[in-house]
């Protein structure tokens, strides 16, 4: 087919495994790594490795003969996990991604897509639910999340020095809250909204289910169909900034619950726990730039991408034998 050769790295996850099936429909040839297989179905990677990407020899091998790399490899989950697991996840990023990036270098890769997060914007512009849309440029002066976001911010920098002193051209995108079918929906690392979908697929036709905080938090959540066609449409294009990946429509916690709840068809109402991690008080993005470079933004909607995401929880839960069918 004459196209190049594509490295996934963390093509057991999430987004990796969707990624990874994106790209194969567009005819590329595929090496997935990562230290475990999808949880859910099996990779269309025409090769997979399960190899720890924090060791560099590692890092090494799985760049071998490969000219394009989308780095997703991560240690990371939800907020429950980010908040209380700072050590790890700063430690193993950023082997995972110094590694990387030099392993890249020393293979010759030509283009180099890493996977950030809003989370690198600053805490002083998300204090109230009723935030402004982050825009790129509001990274600065710097107050990312501890641990996570600083990590995250960290190698945003090394890509740009590996850009500017050795060429290697790379691209860097701020994830806002993805989610979707074949996530992790239970656990501790799940997101918002697969923990929601999980309780409301759980839960009587009129019952109460559990709300970390006051519900009152806000985000924009991107469905992970767009996520990767962003993903592509970026690493095709010629910015080499960090720029926003997520929907510019925000909405509370409390209602992301009435939403899901209504796809359910269930009457829920929410028993809150301010003990919990709740994150910042407001986020939303900014999609100017989003929409100025690739001419394009997501386009599913929260209601749609939640929909689907429900019934395919739900079909998990009755495989588990936890709801019936």
């Amino acid at each position: 087919m004459g196209k190049e050769k594509i490295l996934v790295t963390g093509a057991g996850g999430f987004i990796g495994h969707h990624l990874v099936s994106y790209l194969k429909e567009k005819g590329y040839w595929v090496r997935g790594v990562d230290v475990k297989h999808p949880e859910y179905g099996s990779t269309d990677a025409d090769e997979f490795l399960s190899l720890d990407l924090r060791r560099w020899e590692n890092c090494l091998k799985s760049t071998e003969d490969i000219a394009y790399v989308y780095n997703l490899a991560a240690n990371m989950g939800g907020i429950g996990f980010i908040e209380n697991y700072k050590a790890e996840i700063v430690h193993d990023n950023t082997l995972i991604n110094i590694h990387m990036l030099e392993a890249a270098k020393k293979n010759n890769v030509q283009k180099y897509l890493f996977t950030s997060s809003a989370c690198i914007y600053p805490g002083y512009k998300q204090n109230t639910p009723d935030v402004t849309p982050l825009k790129e440029e509001d990274a600065y002066p710097a107050d990312p999340e501890d641990g996570y976001g600083w990590e995250k911010m960290y190698i945003e920098r090394a890509c740009r020095h590996y850009m500017e002193d050795y060429g290697l051209k790379t691209y860097a995108v701020r994830f806002h809250n993805i989610y979707g079918q074949l996530g992790t929906y239970d656990g501790g690392r799940e997101k918002s909204p697969a923990a929601i979908c999980r309780k409301i697929a759980l839960a009587a036709k009129t019952d109460a289910i559990e709300v970390w905080g006051d519900g009152n938090q806000t985000r924009s959540y991107c469905y992970i169909d767009d996520c990767v066609e962003g993903l592509y449409r970026l690493f095709n294009s010629n910015h080499h900034h960090p720029i926003n990946m997520g929907s510019d429509r925000m909405v509370s916690i409390n209602q992301l619950v009435d939403i899901v709840a209504k796809i359910a068809g269930k009457e829920i109402s929410k028993q809150y726990d301010l003990t919990k991690p709740q994150g910042v008080r407001g986020r939303n993005s900014d999609n100017e730039k989003l929409r100025e470079i690739l001419k394009w933004e997501p386009a599913t909607s929260l209601e749609e991408g939640l929909a689907v995401t429900y019934k395919w929880i739900c079909s998990q839960l009755v495989k588990e034998g936890r709801i019936t069918g």
